[in-house]
């Protein structure tokens, strides 16, 4: 079943669905209205936050769901599926991947990343693990470890990988490179033009979030295109 499904992903698009509490946009109904609209669009695949809007999405949205959970512990700055607690309710509510922050950063349960991964195998050995890494060796230590698929999730939000507004195409690259695990590159994705830069670094697909499914961040790319410009044209003008 997982190689049935990561061979679907394969040159497609992931829309990530997701808005947390202090959003406009916030609410698994409305979600799971984002997942359909991405269906129709031809999305391959959504990615989904919390038990509550993975379920609702599995219910009205056909596609494949590659589900997490974010929660904060005071310990950890690990927040994407922390612990096997998250992980237990997603796969319950009907994930059919499960997302997991991988990176060397301490973990709030105190269990090193290969302790939670051999733990997550042995109670979910038919769930796919999607690896969120942030840079090139934690993505080795994960295709070390077979994670099913390597994202690029993380890079840029860990204090210690590359700090760009850009997409970390260079990442995808080096990690596709190996050809030993799938790799989806996500993170910052904004345009057509870096979606396809990714595939042609060897992604296996590509996740797009915010430029699809954050409607007031897209209004804010807009808006401060319009400022500049009116910037430019004042100080032309005296």
């Amino acid at each position: 079943m997982e190689t049935a499904l990561i061979n679907r992903l394969k040159a497609g698009c992931i829309v990530s669905c997701q808005a947390l509490k202090h959003e406009p946009l916030f609410g698994s109904d409305i979600m799971a209205g984002m997942a359909c609209a991405a269906e129709e669009g031809g999305a391959v695949a959504i990615r989904a936050n919390t038990p509550k809007d993975i379920e609702v999405i599995k219910k009205r949205c056909s596609l494949p769901v590659i589900g997490l959970y974010k929660q904060v512990y005071g310990n950890s700055d690990i927040y994407i599926t922390p612990t096997m607690t998250e992980v237990e309710q997603i796969v319950s509510a009907g994930a059919d991947f499960v997302a997991v922050d991988t990176t060397a950063r301490p973990r709030p349960d105190g269990l090193t990343l290969e302790e939670f991964f051999r733990s997550l195998r042995e109670r979910f050995p038919s769930v796919a693990i999607v690896a969120d890494v942030s840079t090139f060796e934690e993505g080795l230590r994960m295709m070390d470890l077979e994670a099913d698929l390597v994202s690029t999730t993380l890079s840029g939000y860990t204090s210690y990988s590359p700090q760009q507004q850009a997409p970390d195409i260079e990442l995808v690259r080096k990690l596709a490179d190996l050809k030993r695990v799938p790799v989806l590159a996500e993170g910052r994705i904004w345009t057509v033009s870096e979606c396809l830069r990714c595939f042609e670094a060897g992604a296996h697909a590509v996740v797009i979030g915010t430029a699809i499914t954050r409607p007031q961040e897209i209004t804010k790319r807009f808006v401060e295109a319009i400022r500049q410009r009116k910037e430019v044209d004042m100080n032309a003008q005296r």
